[in-house]
């Protein structure tokens, strides 16, 4: 089984990326992004709770996503491998993550860390909300999403690479490139499987 994480600051393509992945390797993609939205686009209770974080930009609290995600992945063992898009987020949703695969003797071969400048992810970030329309893009709420996303997420560079499962991606490169780089890594995890 291939199980991967790709990380990267919002707007740092990983979404884009994740999809590719998904199709080239068959993969079953874990999005929590997705999974929140799709629970607040059907106003369900969970829906409404995520909302009030989501339109802050602030992360959901672990408790909320680990049970989503549990309950996702446990319907989906079969599968090839997963990809975990935007998950984990926290040191502690790491934690969480590998005591979970541990039990399954299916544990994460390689985090592909994203890598784009800020002033590039604002300007991703801003454009993307004007072309779909999502309240979390502004301006205000993206500079929000950086500080949390420096805060609470850059700490699991430390954290995988004391693993020795760091693939950092230049994510500055047109995708195709940032997509052939995603690549060398796998299939370099792959090699020795």
């Amino acid at each position: 089984m291939l199980n991967i994480v790709i990380f990267g600051p919002p707007g740092s393509g990983k979404g884009t990326q994740s999809a590719r992945i998904v199709k080239k390797y068959d993969l079953t993609h874990l999005s929590t992004g997705d999974m929140l939205r799709e629970e607040m686009e059907k106003n369900t209770p969970l829906g409404k709770q995520v909302s009030e974080y989501i339109d802050k930009g602030l992360l959901v609290p672990d408790d909320i996503v680990l049970k989503m995600l549990y309950d996702y992945a446990a319907g989906h063992m079969d599968s090839p491998g997963f990809i975990f898009d935007g998950f984990p987020r926290t040191i502690v949703q790491a934690e969480a993550l590998d005591n979970l695969l541990d039990k399954r003797g299916i544990p994460i071969n390689v985090v592909l860390s994203v890598e784009v400048e800020e002033k590039e992810l604002l300007k991703r970030i801003v454009g993307r909300g004007e072309d779909s329309g999502r309240t979390d893009d502004s301006m205000e709420i993206a500079n929000q999403r950086l500080d949390v996303y420096k805060k609470q997420t850059m700490p699991l560079i430390d954290y995988y690479k004391e693993q020795g499962k760091i693939a950092p991606i230049n994510g500055m490169q047109p995708v195709d490139e940032v997509f052939g780089d995603i690549c060398q890594a796998i299939e370099a995890v792959k090699a020795v499987q």
